[in-house]
């Protein structure tokens, strides 16, 4: 029997290694394809270190980052070969999306101060691959509202690609206090929210969670996440493997899961294996924290929170930030917002049945501990938007109209479109002309053949704005004006 056990065992291991062999081997195929690593894949600047973050400011936080933007002008601006000097290409200073000629570069962090004192702070946390672009028409309602605005741009982003093959979250977790000590410095006392976006989302929560452990951390007083990476596809767990490959040089596009053109000023399109590794371990040390704080009867010390979910995401799970996240809270005043699909669409037939019941699939019956808002379709046949919404611990629904219409040409909105209202200049649908950032890659409206563009469809046919983008400020800004009484979080630390 012993002897039978040992062969099954020595079976597995080789069936194993032979799947190991044929998965790099398919790696190794897949990654020699396609365009070659260009200066920014290769070129890696030097970020600060956890420790160093730990103990900077928030002026030398900034004297680091202008290192950083003086390193990659002298090792990548000003080394690129005449191929590469195009006018789609960021990184080339003729260029006409080269970030510093724009009228902002926003992939510097910022902060933005009142003119008198200010009425509270926010801390901007952005998502992967993103820049502190992302969150600028947020900060600006915070910045009307009095508040002092810090939004940090994260380690490895904002750069060159590169930047993301060597970060770790916990990198990202140091600038995230970093940023809350500098906001808690300009405002005292006073409350402090964080808003997160993606991956600056599950920061923003994994903060708040840490704050509950360590006395020394300032705590939040709201949060509020916007398609926050609670979970992710669990191909995440295995991307690791994936840059096996890359330990011989000959291979080193092993280490990318895509390489792409970079047009964009304020987002890389291409995206490391190393981005995909680091995403799913904070999501995973994210979800344990709040299993151990759910378990011992701690989360209802967060903060409230309101979130803003596309119920169709393709970037993250929209089911884990109901299981993983609201489904665990007690009731402390915490919302979750979702943006169904249009269900007027003239792609109707189209749509997968699976996306036509979205919401019932992720969305547990009534009653719920948290507030729950839909925005969806006022009536069948109707491309008029109304919120149905349901109050905690209730069962009825209350529908009230919107007084806007979902766009006849937009099945759902995206993982990516939430942040950006419809007047975005590089992402809206309708474009503000007063700015210019080269390309209005929200406008574009893709009609002709295949091949003709240096990058495929999906990545301007996916929905780049929100049209129902009033309505998230609208409530963003509600929960500023909400008092913070002493039985908040603030008055229980």
């Amino acid at each position: 029997m012993l002897t039978r056990g040992l062969k099954l065992v020595k079976y597995a291991a080789v069936v194993a290694t032979l799947a190991l062999v044929v998965l790099v081997g398919v790696r190794v195929y897949f990654s020699q394809s396609g365009a070659p690593l260009e200066p920014w894949h290769t070129y890696v600047p030097t970020e600060l270190d956890v420790d160093a973050l730990d103990r900077a400011d928030w002026a030398q936080y900034l004297a680091a980052e202008a290192r950083l933007v003086a390193d990659v002008r002298r090792e990548v601006v000003q080394t690129l070969d005449e191929e590469e000097r195009v006018p789609s290409n960021r990184y080339f200073s003729g260029s006409i999306v080269y970030p510093p000629s724009l009228s902002q570069d926003w992939n510097r962090s910022y902060e933005l101060l009142p003119a008198g004192a200010p009425a509270g702070a926010v801390v901007l946390l952005h998502g992967l691959t993103d820049s502190p672009y992302s969150l600028r028409h947020v900060g600006r309602l915070y910045a009307d509202a009095g508040y002092v605005v810090v939004a940090i741009r994260l380690p490895g982003h904002g750069t060159v690609p590169a930047g993301l093959t060597e970060v770790e979250w916990d990198d990202w977790m140091a600038a995230t206090r970093l940023a809350v000590r500098e906001a808690r410095l300009r405002a005292a006392d006073k409350p402090l929210h964080i808003v997160g976006f993606s991956n600056g989302g599950a920061l923003a929560l994994k903060y708040a969670l840490d704050a509950l452990d360590d006395p020394k951390l300032p705590g939040a007083d709201r949060l509020v996440l916007i398609s926050p990476m609670i979970g992710i596809t669990q191909f995440a767990r295995f991307a690791g493997l994936a840059s096996l490959p890359a330990v011989l040089p000959a291979f080193a596009k092993a280490a990318w899961l895509s390489v792409l053109p970079e047009f964009n000023p304020f987002k890389y399109n291409s995206f490391p294996v190393n981005g995909a590794v680091q995403s799913h371990r904070l999501t995973r040390s994210l979800q344990q924290s709040l299993t151990r704080h759910a378990q011992a009867g701690t989360l209802g010390r967060l903060p409230p929170t309101l979130t803003f979910q596309s119920v169709m995401d393709f970037t993250v799970s929209t089911r884990a930030v109901i299981t993983a996240f609201y489904d665990l809270l007690p009731a402390n005043g915490s919302e979750l917002v979702l943006f169904d699909i249009n269900h007027n669409t003239k792609l109707g037939p189209l749509l997968r049945r699976t996306s036509l019941s979205a919401v019932e699939r992720v969305l547990p019956p009534a009653p719920r501990r948290y507030r729950t808002a839909v925005v969806t379709n006022e009536r069948i046949g109707s491309d008029e938007a109304a919120e149905r919404s349901v109050a905690p611990g209730d069962t009825a629904e209350q529908v009230r109209p919107l007084g806007v219409a979902f766009p006849r040409d937009v099945y759902s909105l995206s993982h990516v479109a939430l942040p950006f209202p419809p007047s975005d200049g590089l992402y809206g649908s309708d474009p503000d002309p007063n700015e210019d950032f080269g390309l209005q890659l929200g406008a574009v409206a893709i009609r002709g053949e295949r091949g003709a563009l240096i990058i495929g469809l999906d990545a301007l046919v996916r929905m780049s704005s929100n049209p129902f983008f009033t309505e998230m400020v609208d409530r963003i800004r509600a929960g500023i004006a909400e008092p913070i009484t002493p039985a908040g979080p603030a008055a229980a630390r």
